[in-house]
């Protein structure tokens, strides 16, 4: 397999999410050929602010391959990675990032900031723009459908209890 096969397992990822009402963002990790671990956003119905994609992913590797270093592997993310998320890759030691559309709003790895390139102990290897287009109208699609959602949604108003 190969970047647009695995960037293919994160977007399926990522329709799950969006059948599920959360915002599509999907992420496998590989090493050796093998998906170890598996994510996508959760943060609606975990009620969570760490249901990204990435820490599940990340997380269901470290248990997988029985610590906490995952300095064989490939991250393949739908979405470029938050502060949190990019964090949590340099910590976990992930040599290269694969990740699809940019995030303008709250992307560290090049839109916002450049947190890879920072002063820390990692620095991963990135490739952006791998199914970028499939991963940008998937996350349009959700917007543009939770913004008509939004609109029909009865509003509350105080004595409406």
């Amino acid at each position: 397999m190969e970047d647009m096969d695995y960037m293919d397992e994160a977007l399926g990822l990522a329709r799950e999410a969006f059948q599920d009402g959360e915002v599509p963002v999907g992420c496998v990790i590989v090493r050796d050929g093998e998906i170890v671990g598996r994510g996508r956003n959760r943060r609606e119905k975990g009620r969570s602010a760490l249901g990204h994609a990435e820490l599940e992913a990340i997380a269901e590797a470290c248990s997988r391959l029985g610590g906490w270093r995952l300095w064989e592997c490939t991250l393949y993310v739908t979405l470029e990675p938050c502060p949190m998320c990019a964090g949590a890759i340099v910590n976990a030691r992930i040599p290269r990032v694969v990740y699809g559309a940019r995030d303008k709003k709250c992307g560290a790895v090049d839109s916002v900031c450049r947190l890879f390139d920072m002063d820390f102990n990692h620095h991963p290897v990135v490739e952006q723009g791998v199914r970028e287009e499939e991963c940008a109208a998937l996350l349009t699609e959700f917007f543009k459908n939770l913004r008509l959602e939004l609109r029909t949604r009865p509003r509350w108003k105080p004595g409406n209890e």
